[in-house]
């Protein structure tokens, strides 16, 4: 089969004819019908982000396709069904996923990551782990539900706390903030939204954001503090949620954080941030993690989907064929686009 393969940061990735997939008990092997590209694929090519599994390594972790084929014992799933993979794969048996908190499995597996992921013709994923994707939704489109809606959909209804009239704030406004917003909004957050580039605010602005803010109409950051606080009547917002994965984003957004508000930390940082602890203490602050997005939640994310409150096909803004992978990685790093896939 064809897949682009990664083998090692700074260095494009290549197109090349590697072996298909074999699929053991309990497996299931699926014809990619999309990918999604992703800032974490970015985060591997071009800042040395290590992968468990040591390159050689097919990347891509939001992946739907057709099932193609089945292993003898696999009874939930056949032949020519529409699926959806998730991100990660939890075991279903440490104490993490007893909990119902798979996201964080202690044996997790992330497709692109610890195994070879979707940018390629075919990929296998226990069948344990999949999800039927009803007819209503797009195939190509329902790629991006694996990361870039999931993700946000755990941030919001699991770790943000959001209550209706709670006023929320979003940084970053890509795929994944984006759906922040259209989720905060469904939950009856007031939601605000920050990024440096116009249209992308524009887009909260129909999906829902009240207000909209871009750093660069300020002379500096304290101004653009100041405004945002003017905005949410003086005293920061209940919740902010960083998507971004930039260390002066995260304090600037914990800045904005009313006292006994959060920061909810869904971007992956590289590098550490600053953090005052006494105003976390004193002003009885909370910091606090969101990881992608337990398999339990997959169906509910699907279903939003599924009667049209969450809107999926705007989100996706360019597609690209697996040999232009390189160019469809450079669109990302453009910043020009909401969210693009690959399709092999």
């Amino acid at each position: 089969m064809k897949a682009a393969v990664f083998y090692g940061p700074n260095q494009p990735l290549k197109v090349e004819e590697v072996p298909m997939p074999v699929i053991g008990t309990g497996e299931v092997l699926v014809k990619v019908a999309a990918c999604g590209l992703c800032h974490t694929d970015i985060g591997y090519i071009d800042h040395g982000t290590p992968t468990f599994k040591k390159p050689p390594l097919i990347l891509g972790h939001e992946i739907s396709g057709t099932v193609f084929e089945v292993a003898p014992d696999v009874t939930t799933f056949k032949v020519g069904d529409h699926v959806l993979l998730p991100a990660v794969m939890a075991c279903g048996e440490c104490g993490p996923c007893r909990q119902g908190r798979g996201n964080t499995c202690e044996k997790m597996k992330m497709f692109g990551n610890d195994v070879d992921g979707g940018y390629a013709e075919y990929v296998k994923a226990p069948a344990n782990n999949l999800f039927h994707l009803p007819d209503e939704i797009p195939l190509i489109e329902a790629a991006i539900i694996a990361d870039a809606i999931t993700t946000p959909f755990h941030a919001v209804k699991n770790r943000s706390g959001v209550k209706p009239g709670d006023t929320l704030l979003v940084f970053g406004c890509g795929g994944v903030g984006l759906n922040l917003v259209q989720l905060a909004n469904a939950a009856g957050a007031s939601v605000y939204a920050v990024d440096i580039m116009q249209f992308k605010l524009d887009k909260a602005k129909d999906l829902g954001a009240v207000g909209i803010f871009n750093p660069k109409d300020y002379p500096d950051d304290k101004a653009f503090v100041k405004a945002v606080k003017k905005a949410t009547v003086g005293a920061g917002v209940d919740i902010a949620m960083e998507c971004i994965g930039n260390p002066k984003t995260l304090e600037t957004a914990f800045n904005l954080v009313r006292n006994g508000g959060r920061l909810v930390i869904v971007g992956y940082p590289p590098s550490p941030m600053s953090l005052n602890a006494s105003k976390v203490m004193y002003r009885e602050m909370e910091v606090v993690g969101s990881l992608g997005c337990s398999l339990q939640d997959y169906p509910k994310a699907i279903e939003l989907v599924r009667n049209g409150k969450i809107q999926l096909v705007p989100m996706v803004t360019k597609r690209f064929t697996l040999d232009q992978i390189n160019e469809g990685l450079d669109f990302l790093r453009s910043g020009e686009g909401i969210r693009s896939v690959v399709c092999p």
